[in-house]
């Protein structure tokens, strides 16, 4: 299934719950939530409050990505908070299979991630264990930016991988998506979108609509899965 995740990071937050209940009435069913610590990557984002809080007025699913350093310390704490799948990166710890395991124990869909310089390598040990990788596209830290075009071959790489182990894994890109390059990722393999100011910026319900053709066109893309 082809799955659009748009990015609260790029929401207008005075206005944070009426644009998620336009996402809804657009049909959207995934919500990215970055969380970020200032120490893995540069910048501080929102964390369990916001979390906590918007569980309470949407059952829309979870997709919380952690760029956080050791990972394994909050995995709990988000699972409680709401999350349905953690999403953490592989370069931030070195108790991956511990992390992953930690996840599975509350319950939670496991996800892990990597950044455009790691390799697609790095993923292949883990991928019986997971339920989504998410390639990132762009450095980790900053919304607004530029898809690196190389990362589209890791996308390929991975869904490779997947499938020579007969996995039917989700494959998530996240950074610089926009509607016009959105089918050259999934005709690479992914099938779950990140895009934030794509979305958010202007019409919300025009820019899902426009998302939701372009990816689930079976001309452009992959076709659904």
């Amino acid at each position: 299934m082809n799955i659009l995740a748009p990015s609260i990071l790029a929401a207008d937050f005075w206005r944070l719950g009426e644009q998620i209940r336009e996402l809804e009435k657009s049909g959207v069913i995934y919500l990215h939530i970055d969380v970020m610590d200032g120490l893995f990557v540069p910048s501080i984002s929102y964390g369990m409050p916001v979390i906590t809080s918007l569980r309470k007025r949407t059952q829309m699913f979870f997709d919380v990505h952690l760029m956080v350093q050791e990972p394994e310390r909050y995995v709990k704490t988000f699972a409680d908070c709401g999350a349905d799948m953690i999403n953490f990166h592989v370069e931030a710890t070195e108790r991956v299979e511990e992390t992953i395991a930690a996840i599975r124990s509350c319950g939670r869909k496991a996800g892990i991630t990597i950044k455009p310089a790691t390799p697609a390598r790095a993923v292949e040990p883990y991928l019986d264990l997971v339920d989504m990788v998410l390639v990132m596209t762009v450095e980790p830290g900053f919304g607004g930016q530029r898809l690196m075009p190389e990362c589209v071959d890791k996308v390929r790489e991975v869904r490779r991988m997947a499938e020579s182990r007969g996995l039917h894994l989700d494959i998530e890109v996240d950074g610089g998506i926009t509607a016009e390059n959105v089918a050259e990722v999934m005709r690479a393999g992914a099938n779950v979108v990140a895009a934030g100011s794509q979305v958010f910026q202007g019409n919300i319900s025009v820019n899902v609509k426009d998302f939701m053709h372009r990816m689930n066109d079976r001309e452009e893309g992959q076709g659904k899965r």
